[in-house]
C-alpha cells in the first residue's frame, strides 16, 4: 500500500499532466501547508501529521464554504466545495451519522462521563480516536446531545 505522501505526489503529477486546475491549485496549497509544518517541526512530517495538515485544510474549506454562502457568493463556494471533495479523497472514509453516534456512545461509557462537565474528557478521547474520520463540530454536537448540555 502506498503512503499518503506518495499518493499526493502521484496526484500532483496526474493533475499536471491532465491540466486539472482545481486539483493542481489545491495540491499546491496543501504542499505549501505541509512545508510550513515541516519548517515548524524542523523535520519531515509523519503520516499522522500529514493527515492532520489535510484535516486542517478540509476544515478551512468548510469554513470558507459557509462564509461564502452567507455572503451570497455561490461561485466561490462552489470552488471551495470542489477543493474540499478533492482533499477528502486523501482521507480515510468519513463515519456516517449512525456510526459516529455509536462510537461516541462507546467513548462516553469508557470514560464514565455522565454530565456536561465531562465534555472535555469525552472530546479529548473522541478526537484522538476519530481523528480524520469525523468532523470535530459534528462530534461535539453529538457529545453535547448525549451528555444533555
Amino acid at each position: 500500500m502506498t503512503s499518503l505522501s506518495q499518493r499526493l505526489d502521484q496526484a500532483f503529477k496526474e493533475a499536471l499532466k491532465g491540466k486539472q486546475a482545481v486539483a493542481l491549485s489545491t495540491l499546491r496549497m496543501l504542499k505549501t501547508a505541509v512545508r510550513h509544518r515541516e519548517v515548524d517541526l524542523r523535520r519531515p512530517v509523519t503520516e499522522e501529521e500529514l493527515q492532520a495538515v489535510i484535516n486542517t485544510q478540509v476544515k478551512q474549506r468548510r469554513e470558507a464554504i459557509s462564509e461564502y454562502a452567507k455572503a451570497g457568493r455561490p461561485d466561490l463556494a462552489n470552488k471551495e466545495e470542489e477543493e474540499l471533495s478533492f482533499l477528502l479523497s486523501f482521507l480515510p472514509p468519513q463515519l456516517s451519522q449512525g456510526e459516529l453516534e455509536a462510537e461516541v456512545s462507546r467513548i462516553i461509557e469508557e470514560v464514565g462521563a455522565s454530565s456536561p462537565k465531562d465534555l472535555g474528557k469525552v472530546m479529548k478521547t473522541a478526537m484522538a480516536r476519530l481523528a480524520g474520520r469525523a468532523d470535530g463540530k459534528a462530534v461535539q454536537e453529538i457529545v453535547r446531545k448525549s451528555l444533555g448540555s
